[in-house]
């Protein structure tokens, strides 16, 4: 009479690789998941700089519209808004714009003003113009006022 005793098991080199395995897969999960946390940094990246130059267009159209009184003063670089009860004001600067207590991180390549269709460098201003960005992600933002007789009366 024989008795078998055997335990049926993996031997080392089936476990060796089995765990070579493993860490292959492993490893290249955490590669995959690390290039969609970056891809997804990218996007959250993007989405924010469109968000702020998507609510400075805003801003800009509706308080445009709103004010009878658009004024540029090149030399301190500022936007001013007015009406007979209030006004608001626009600090341009290359890397920023401010507006009252709110700011907007845009890099501003240039800007132009416009008035009955002509440049203006100082003065009353009907349009303006804002390039944004470097070269092959410049953005052109364009905001201009509807006419009013207001604008032509001094």
């Amino acid at each position: 009479m024989t008795i078998d005793n055997k335990i049926k098991s993996f031997t080392l080199q089936e476990l060796l690789v089995t765990i070579i395995i493993t860490a292959i897969v492993a490893g290249m999960a955490f590669s995959v998941l690390n290039m969609v946390q970056k891809h997804m940094w990218s996007i959250q990246k993007h989405m924010t700089a469109n968000t702020t130059l998507i609510q400075l267009e805003q801003s800009l159209w509706i308080e445009l519209n709103r004010y009878p009184i658009a004024e540029y003063n090149s030399q301190q670089s500022v936007l001013k808004l007015k009406s007979e009860i209030d006004s608001v004001s626009y600090h341009f600067s290359n890397d920023y714009i401010i507006k009252a207590k709110d700011s907007f991180n845009i890099k501003l390549k240039s800007k132009a003003f416009y008035f009955n269709g002509h440049i203006a460098n100082s003065g009353s201003i009907d349009a303006l113009k804002l390039t944004l960005g470097k070269s092959p992600n410049e953005k052109t933002l364009f905001v201009y006022k509807r006419s009013d007789a207001n604008q032509f009366i001094k």
